[in-house]
C-alpha cells in the first residue's frame, strides 16, 4: 500500500438478505486529493460510505483509517479519529441559529461526542463562536448567523451541514451529494469553496450525481454499477470510457 493512502477499502463485500449491494469493492484515497464516487442510483456509493463511518458493518473485507482497521468501531470513535461525513439529507438543529448548529459538532470534536452539553454554554464559549464564524464566512452564510436553521432554503441547509462538518477539522471528509438542491449560482459557489479546502491539504470523498461538480473537483473518479468498481482513473479517462458512458453517463461526453 502506497504510503499517501489515507483510507483503504479492501475487499468489501455488503449483502443484505439476498441483495448483493456491494461486491468486492478495492479503493484507496490518497490523502489530500478529492476523490469521487460516481455511478446510477442504486449502485451502492451511499452503502460504502456508511460502511466506512461504521454505520453499516461489511459482510466481508476491510477499511483502514491511517493505517489502522476501523471494521467494526462505532461511528462515534470513527468519527473522533478524523472521518467526517456530510450526509445526503441535512441533519440539523432546525429549532437552532445557524451559528449554534456549527458551535455544536464544534463543542463535540474537542471534549469528545458524549462528554459535553453545548446548549448550556453555547453562548459564553468566545473560541468555539469565532472558529464557528470563521467557518461560515467561508460558506458564505456570516451574516446569517443569529437566523433560525430551520428558516434557511434547502441549498443554504447543505451548506450549513458543510460548515457543520468542516468546522471538525476532519483528515478525511467525506460528501454525499454536496449541491443536492442548490441553484448553479451556489453550485458554483461551492465548488469554489472545496477548491479553496483541497488547498489546505483536506483529504475528501464525493458522491455527487452532477457531472459539473464532479469533474471541475476531483483528481480521481471511481465508478460503481451494480456494487463493483467498473472503471476508475482521472476525469479524461472516464468521459471517454465506453463502459462508464453505457453504465451512468449516457453516452455524453
Amino acid at each position: 500500500m502506497a504510503d499517501n493512502i489515507v483510507l483503504n477499502i479492501r475487499n468489501v463485500d455488503k449483502t443484505f438478505g439476498g441483495l448483493q449491494a456491494l461486491s468486492d469493492v478495492n479503493l484507496g484515497i490518497e490523502e489530500g486529493k478529492i476523490h469521487a464516487i460516481i455511478g446510477p442510483n442504486g449502485a451502492g456509493k451511499s452503502t460504502l460510505l456508511n460502511v466506512c463511518i461504521g454505520r453499516l458493518e461489511p459482510t466481508s473485507g476491510t477499511v483502514t483509517f491511517d493505517g489502522e482497521v476501523i471494521t467494526g468501531k462505532a461511528p462515534h470513535e470513527i468519527n473522533q479519529a478524523g472521518v467526517v461525513r456530510v450526509f445526503q439529507t441535512p441533519e440539523i438543529f432546525p429549532e437552532l441559529s445557524i451559528i449554534e448548529n456549527v458551535m455544536i459538532p464544534a463543542f463535540a470534536r474537542r471534549d469528545g461526542a458524549f462528554r459535553f452539553n453545548p446548549f448550556s454554554s453555547l453562548r459564553n464559549e468566545s473560541g468555539i463562536r469565532e472558529e464557528a464564524e470563521h467557518v461560515l464566512r467561508d460558506m458564505g452564510l456570516l451574516e446569517q448567523r443569529d437566523h433560525h436553521a430551520g428558516s434557511m432554503s434547502r441549498g443554504d441547509k447543505r451548506r450549513l451541514e458543510l460548515a457543520m462538518g468542516l468546522v471538525q477539522h476532519p483528515r478525511l471528509l467525506l460528501l454525499d451529494e454536496p449541491t443536492a438542491g442548490m441553484s448553479r449560482a451556489d453550485t458554483n459557489a461551492t465548488i469554489d469553496t472545496l477548491k479553496r479546502i483541497k488547498e489546505r491539504g483536506m483529504t475528501k470523498v464525493i458522491i455527487e450525481h452532477d457531472m459539473h461538480v464532479v469533474f471541475s473537483l476531483a483528481d480521481t473518479i471511481s465508478v460503481l454499477a451494480q456494487g463493483a468498481i467498473i472503471a476508475q482513473g482521472e476525469p479524461d479517462d472516464i468521459r471517454g470510457n465506453q463502459k462508464v458512458q453505457e453504465a451512468y453517463l449516457g453516452g455524453a461526453h
